[in-house]
């Protein structure tokens, strides 16, 4: 991997990690539309740490408030109704899914299911369950003529059931195409939730997922020596810094627009690789690493 490929795919992380149109789909095609090698799923989940610690600066007092209301809450039983509390034992149930599925499908993450087919028709397939969701979001807060505005849930009314759902959500990430954010702010807005609630949860409940698989992917690497450190981190570092700035509007973007403009996107584009790879014109394969 070059270095101008290093800041190109950096800022592609960057700029689609926290968007719902899939990060890892975008870095597949990336390189091959312009005829370099696949990244690979150890670059995703090495780039994804620089983005994930833009996450941890972004929402640092949220998560020094859950992580301290926890541990308290392991020894003082009256912390357990607290709601940070809570929330961070919900975030370790929502991650259990991910987790379950990541180990166990990995040989599939890395191969078949980087299939640009399966990506784009992900890409589709999902972009209308978020439009759905969208509406439905939509219509509750929106009163009509014979209709109040329903009260959608904040995350103070999440539970057990729907912290798992969350969970389940956010592991069908692990095919490229699918989005993790898309997944669970999707799945959030279906049970209910208000954007800002739904894509909140969906940014904490990502941190130990993508930390776990950025740190197993990089003992994999150092062991193995066949990542190319210079650029992966410089690409890491690049996501970083523009991943902080994405959070930072996309949080302003859900608080007053649809996440329409989103799910078209996702379908045109779904629909153009479907019509590529059917001319000959993009392999649906992904070209072999030389290391």
């Amino acid at each position: 991997m070059s270095w101008f490929e290093s800041l190109i795919l950096g800022l592609v992380q960057g700029l689609t990690e926290f968007l719902p149109i899939s990060s890892s789909a975008h870095l597949r095609l990336t390189a091959a539309f312009s005829g370099w090698e696949d990244p690979g799923a150890a670059f995703t989940a090495i780039t994804q740490i620089g983005t994930e610690a833009a996450v941890l600066i972004y929402f640092r007092k949220d998560i020094v408030n859950i992580i301290s209301a926890w541990s308290r809450s392991l020894v003082n039983k009256e912390m357990r109704s607290d709601h940070d509390a809570q929330m961070g034992w919900l975030v370790i149930i929502g991650s259990i899914p991910i987790g379950l599925l990541g180990v166990t499908l990995k040989d599939q993450i890395e191969g078949p299911f980087r299939d640009l087919r399966i990506t784009a028709t992900m890409l589709i397939v999902m972009g209308i369950v978020l439009g759905v969701a969208d509406r439905l979001a939509a219509r509750d807060e929106t009163a009509g003529r014979h209709r109040v505005p329903k009260q959608r849930k904040t995350l103070d009314q999440l539970t057990v059931r729907d912290g798992l759902i969350y969970g389940i959500c956010q592991a069908m990430a692990l095919i490229p195409g699918v989005s993790r954010s898309g997944a669970t702010i999707s799945g959030g807005l279906l049970m209910g939730y208000k954007r800002e609630a739904a894509a909140r949860y969906s940014f904490l409940l990502a941190i130990p997922a993508v930390l776990a698989s950025g740190g197993y992917e990089l003992k994999d690497a150092m062991e193995g020596g066949h990542v190319a450190w210079g650029p992966t981190l410089f690409a890491t570092f690049i996501a970083f810094a523009v991943g902080y700035a994405v959070i930072a509007w996309f949080m302003k973007f859900i608080s007053t627009k649809s996440f329409m403009p989103f799910v078209w996107y996702r379908i045109a584009l779904g629909v153009v690789i479907i019509v590529l790879v059917s001319m000959g014109v993009l392999s649906p394969h992904a070209a072999e690493s030389a290391g």
